[in-house]
């Protein structure tokens, strides 16, 4: 159970629907509840002086705030969130909203890009706010990559894709990279794109990965069996192979030879789980052109707020998103469904179009 859902379910009965009332009068009026008008509405008759001591107890708790002395109440983003969280009742998709959006979406065009511009001004007109589409990342084989560093925590990835298409994704680097490696990692893969996709290129790396390892493993087998080395978190990122007694090695010059050749693998081994870490982060990574989350300062500012949903491909893999930005005083109630209906076509398109 969540926090939120904690502090609701322990609210009484009289409290909760105060606090519904506030957050439902404003997401109507956009304008301060008053007790006054509360006690025309609950369930319960009460005096406009017990309806002002729940609103102070939720002021307290942090769920609505007064904008001015002798004004009533509107919910507080905390408010808002929770509203939404714990007690708001979703409707379902208007026949008129979801003929739009059916219309939009049901117009014979092969080019995605055009058929998620429409969806994005029929979102528009169907709720009157900003729409927000996140279009699904080029999977189009690669001509080159780059990787820049950015800040210690920052990363840019820079991919050319054959078609001329150009991307920029941000991305958390792995702790200790240096902007050497980076270019390190870039110059291998650049060497082996050869018209590769980024998944191409992930499963290459792979296989690379398993050929060092399996060399290894081969070459330390004798120096093992013979007491000359052990193994130290084998199979692990960290894994060592020990030299015990070195003056061995000088005395045999074979093992000597096979230790330096485990010892270059090993260097190799490294690099390659570092170019596939690079991959994984730059397939997951956010492209610079997307703004998406509530959590940001830019719409904390702005007082707006986000309805989000992402949409998958035919493998079930999250691939987009599509939302609404507007006001925080959003319908959301009627904006949750639209978006959520919007998102589920978007993905059949999608995967009926691949």
């Amino acid at each position: 159970m969540t926090e939120k859902q904690k502090l609701i379910d322990e609210m009484s009965d009289r409290s909760r629907e105060v606090f519904q009332r506030v957050v439902e009068g404003y997401l109507e009026t956009g304008a301060p509840v008053g007790s006054r008008t509360l006690t025309r509405t609950l369930s319960e008759k009460v005096s406009a002086a017990t309806v002002r001591n729940v609103m102070q107890d939720l002021e307290f708790l942090g769920l609505v705030g007064s904008p001015h002395v002798s004004a009533g109440r509107v919910p507080t983003e905390m408010g808002l969130r929770m509203f939404v969280d714990g007690i708001l009742e979703v409707g379902d998709l208007g026949p008129e909203d979801r003929k739009r959006i059916d219309q939009t979406l049901g117009e014979a065009d092969g080019d995605v890009t055009a058929a998620l511009d429409r969806v994005g001004s029929a979102l528009s007109g169907v709720t009157h706010g900003a729409s927000l589409v996140l279009t699904p990342k080029h999977e189009a084989p690669i001509k080159h990559i780059d990787f820049v560093s950015l800040s210690r925590e920052r990363a840019l990835v820079v991919l050319v894709f054959a078609d001329g298409h150009v991307e920029n994704r941000l991305f958390t680097p792995p702790s200790g990279q240096t902007p050497s490696s980076m270019r390190e990692a870039a110059n291998f893969l650049n060497a082996i794109i050869e018209g590769r996709t980024l998944s191409e290129l992930e499963a290459v790396i792979a296989r690379e990965i398993k050929s060092r390892r399996q060399e290894i493993d081969t070459l330390a087998a004798e120096l093992v069996a013979t007491g000359t080395a052990i193994w130290e978190n084998k199979g692990e990122n960290t894994e060592r192979l020990i030299v015990r007694g070195r003056g061995n090695l000088l005395t045999d010059p074979e093992s000597q030879e096979d230790f330096d050749r485990i010892r270059t693998l090993f260097d190799d081994l490294e690099a390659k789980r570092d170019i596939a870490q690079f991959l994984d982060l730059t397939n997951d990574a956010e492209g610079v052109r997307i703004f998406i989350g509530s959590e940001n300062k830019l719409f904390s500012l702005t007082g707006s707020s986000l309805v989000v949903s992402p949409y998958m491909n035919a493998d079930q893999k999250i691939i987009g998103a599509v939302g609404v930005i507007g006001p925080t005083r959003l319908n959301y109630g009627r904006i949750v469904p639209i978006v959520n209906y919007t998102a589920q076509l978007v993905g059949k398109m999608i995967a009926d179009r691949s």
